[in-house]
């Protein structure tokens, strides 16, 4: 009896399933490839290369062989002297790649909007890069290994305005026409009776004008022209005497109902206008 309850516990030890422990045996931090001193930042040339960041491979090395885990990087940007402390440091994870690439866009807004630099002046900006593993149960802080340094000088550049909402007139130039202007309704032949706004910017007009009280107008491009002409987005609203939204080729703008002098000012940035008692 004895021998075979000894028998028994032989067997279930033999079928015990053996664990094999892997380790980290080491590796090599990587080394980031270096910079050219200035690197120049144009709004013309926002879709070209700015940067190529490359960097060595860590070669991550267990007991069981060369790691065949996911090794994955960030790319960190900071301004020299902050060593990667500042609140805005920018930090750029990279999967299974040795190199990644930034256009001048991209490393403007890095620069600008992210790290919050301003435009205009140079910076001093610093790179490095941090490699890790992932699926390492045993790994202390992912395995992770910090490369070099390297560094250079960019200015950014003020980001462009964005498209305006309603496409400002391509001759340069507004004109006011209508019953409640001074010329009236002129025939399209008769330059004589429209008004001119003063051009304040690309996408700004402005005019101090007599309006007749519940008159309506509209604006126009060119005098005698209507392919180019602008008004309320809703036709004759009362809510809009005041100022508002307009559309290109819409309906009579109504102007307020009590007739005086008043002050208009169009932005095809914001597609809005108003008037206003001078």
């Amino acid at each position: 009896m004895l021998i075979s309850v000894g028998i028994g516990i032989l067997i279930f030890s033999s079928c015990k399933k053996q664990e094999t422990i892997v380790s980290f045996i080491g590796g090599t931090a990587p080394v980031l490839s270096q910079f050219k001193d200035t690197i120049p930042l144009h709004a013309t040339d926002s879709a070209l290369t700015a940067i190529d960041v490359s960097w060595s491979n860590p070669n991550y090395q267990f007991s069981n062989g060369t790691s065949s885990l996911n090794v994955s990087y960030y790319v960190e940007f900071d301004t020299v002297g902050a060593n990667f402390t500042s609140p805005n440091m920018v930090q750029i994870q990279v999967n299974n790649n040795l190199d990644t690439s930034f256009n001048e866009y991209t490393l403007n807004s890095l620069v600008a909007n992210k790290l919050g630099l301003k435009d205009s002046i140079p910076h001093h900006i610093q790179v490095r890069v941090i490699s890790f593993v992932t699926g390492y149960q045993n790994a202390a802080n992912n395995l992770t290994m910090t490369s070099n340094l390297s560094s250079f000088v960019c200015t950014p550049y003020a980001p462009p305005p964005p498209p305006p909402l309603i496409t400002p007139p391509s001759t340069g130039t507004l004109f006011i026409v209508g019953s409640a202007t001074p010329g009236g309704w002129p025939p399209l032949t008769n330059n004589q009776s429209v008004e001119q706004f003063t051009q304040v910017s690309k996408t700004e007009y402005k005019i101090t004008i007599q309006l007749t009280g519940g008159g309506e107008y509209k604006l126009v491009a060119t005098p005698g022209k209507w392919v180019e002409q602008w008004s309320d987005a809703v036709t004759d609203d009362p809510t809009e005497v005041n100022g508002g939204p307009f559309v290109l080729n819409g309906n009579n703008s109504l102007a307020p109902a009590a007739t005086g002098v008043y002050d208009i000012d169009v932005n095809f940035m914001t597609g809005m206008f108003t008037v206003t008692p001078h």
